[in-house]
């Protein structure tokens, strides 16, 4: 169903074909559900991908990075648009080219939050916008939790990024498990309390988020990837802010203020580009906020090497 042909939101019960096949499966789904845009297809891998509203530089570009990664071999990435780890998730895949699907604790009348006007458009075009609640309906705190089960129930695996001890992502986890999926989760700094949740969920037996690849074996589509994923010795281009902090850093540990003095760079700008180096393996962090190279070799500015 495209948005054309819907002409807008639809209604679409369970008595019908349309009705998502995932969530048949389980009980206390919703009888029907409001759709902006269109449904996920029932017939390609779904992940979602949560975690905290109040994330950090490097969740954001993790969610970002796992969400571009999967998108580009095909996964639909499902999440709730909220501030955070959802709305990076739904970023990467979108620029990508992907297909996201966001579920709403209100009407898919409604953008929550406000500030994702942008987001909430794209969605409409590029993906969907769903909900159990009527057209109108406010964003009630008890919505949120509940609507948890539905993003679960979408997809084939959950990916939590970011969560404190008690963070409605591990909602969406424990419903993940009780509908017999996955649950993969992103480790963080054992002092970092957005670290606390992901840690707890790896400690009760929660996969090892260490890569996209490794979720993409887990759904089984490892031998389907684009050339960017399976080469070997593919080569990445580097943005310009990476390239620059790049340069800064040599096989001998460089401190993160030392960075900020050298690239002359705002301090948020060389910790976005200094996440993007460590997801692409250029770089490590040695402890905090020191980094060193890796074995990788750049000339001007591709990355060669990457196992």
């Amino acid at each position: 169903m495209t948005n054309q042909e819907a002409g807008g939101i639809q209604y679409i019960s369970q008595r019908e074909a349309a009705y998502p096949e995932r969530l048949k499966n389980y009980k206390r789904m919703p009888e029907g559900l409001y759709v902006l845009g269109r449904l996920p297809a029932d017939d390609r891998p779904s992940v979602a991908i949560v975690g905290s509203r109040r994330s950090t530089g490097y969740g954001n570009e993790t969610a970002r990075f796992f969400a571009k990664e999967l998108a580009l071999a095909g996964v639909q990435i499902i999440s709730g648009m909220a501030w955070g780890i959802d709305g990076m998730s739904h970023e990467g895949a979108l620029e990508a080219g992907g297909d996201t699907f966001a579920v709403l604790g209100c009407g898919v009348d409604i953008c929550y939050p406000a500030g994702h006007r942008k987001l909430y458009e794209k969605l409409k075009v590029r993906g969907g916008i769903l909900s159990e609640q009527p057209c109108g309906m406010a964003p009630l705190p008890g919505h949120f939790p509940a609507r948890n089960r539905i993003i679960s129930g979408l997809s084939d695996l959950v990916l939590v990024v970011e969560a404190k001890e008690k963070s409605g992502a591990l909602i969406t986890a424990d419903f993940a498990l009780e509908q017999g999926k996955d649950v993969f989760a992103v480790p963080g700094r054992l002092t970092d309390p957005l670290s606390a949740g992901c840690l707890n969920l790896l400690k009760q037996g929660a996969g090892l988020a260490d890569s996209p690849l490794t979720i993409l074996e887990v759904l089984g589509i490892s031998g389907n990837m684009t050339k960017k994923q399976t080469t070997d010795s593919a080569n990445f281009i580097l943005a310009k802010e990476e390239n620059i902090v790049y340069s800064c850093i040599g096989p001998c540990p460089v401190f993160l203020d030392e960075l900020v003095q050298k690239t002359h760079l705002p301090v948020q700008k060389t910790v976005s580009a200094l996440v993007g180096l460590e997801l692409k393996g250029c770089i490590r962090e040695i402890q905090k906020n020191e980094y060193v190279r890796t074995d990788l070799r750049a000339t001007n500015g591709e990355i060669s090497g990457y196992r």
